[in-house]
């Protein structure tokens, strides 16, 4: 039995599919009352599971053999995969735990509450004394949905720097995470996943061009200049402020480095940032 956490979101639901498409068994975790998305199918086992809740744990990684550890950027995230991970010492099965964690945490990067929280949940998987692998995926393609009116306007702002960043497409993430959780062999791997490319948010603004229909700039915001805009359109403060030290971390270069894990794990070279806009044309197009 594979559990999969984090069950509903972008990459969680993907990875569910993707394992029953194996003929996996499967256990998502769900909030209480949800079905999940439809594009399950009715072998899917959905269990409401909260977080914070030992008892619900207990009883949602009830003979587990693998649990996909993925859990949303929240305040609590890395008590959430503590959680999670003693809820899986409990079962007394010793379960293999596929962090879901994030590019580069291995070098613990300081300074990046988002990366730091998978620092201190990895460093409590290795003393749990449990199997586990890391995926570290770069940031999504699909952040750039967001972006859509900004780019419709002819602008990408955002407080990048001039460094590339090799981001990735969250559906080739979910790849991967289904060729470890179904296969063996990968005990003790961190697995970097990135795009085939590093590109510059210059570069990225060029080809948004090529699909918008009209130019788009890069701006490079200032921290303090993205962290009002956030603020200003109802982000929360804690998550508004780790995505500026997130894209902190891009604009010092920390966020460049190509891997060929995708590639590895899949068998294919992971989608590229044109094709990603292409397929999405009309998102960002009036």
């Amino acid at each position: 039995m594979i559990v999969v956490t984090g069950a509903t979101g972008t990459v969680g639901s993907k990875v569910v599919v993707g394992l029953r498409e194996r003929g996996q068994a499967v256990r998502a975790l769900v909030r209480a009352g949800s079905e999940g998305p439809a594009e399950w199918d009715e072998a899917v086992e959905r269990v409401a599971a909260d977080f914070t809740d030992p008892d619900s744990l207990d009883a949602a990684l009830a003979g587990a053999d693998t649990v996909y550890l993925l859990v949303a950027v929240h305040p609590e995230m890395a008590a959430h995969e503590r959680n999670v991970i003693d809820a899986a010492v409990r079962t007394g099965r010793c379960p293999r735990i596929v962090l879901h964690a994030a590019a580069g945490v291995e070098y613990r990067p300081e300074g990046v509450r988002f990366v730091g929280a998978h620092v201190a949940g990895l460093d409590h998987l290795k003393a749990s004394g449990l199997p586990w692998t890391v995926l570290g995926p770069n940031g999504f393609y699909q952040n750039f949905l967001g972006m859509a009116e900004s780019v419709k306007a002819g602008t990408l702002a955002v407080p990048g720097g001039e460094a590339a960043v090799s981001y990735v497409d969250a559906r080739d993430v979910a790849a991967a995470a289904v060729e470890v959780l179904a296969t063996d062999g990968h005990e003790g791997a961190v697995y970097t996943l990135t795009g085939p490319a590093g590109l510059t948010h210059g570069e990225l603004a060029e080809q948004l061009t090529a699909v918008a229909g009209r130019p788009v700039s890069y701006t490079a915001l200032a921290p303090e200049q993205a962290l009002a805009g956030m603020l200003g359109a109802g982000w929360p403060a804690w998550r508004a402020e780790g995505m500026v030290e997130l894209y902190g971390l891009y604009a010092a270069g920390q966020a460049s480095a190509v891997s060929s894990d995708v590639e590895k794990l899949t068998g294919r070279r992971p989608r590229s940032f044109a094709e990603f806009v292409a397929e999405h044309a009309d998102v960002f197009r009036d």
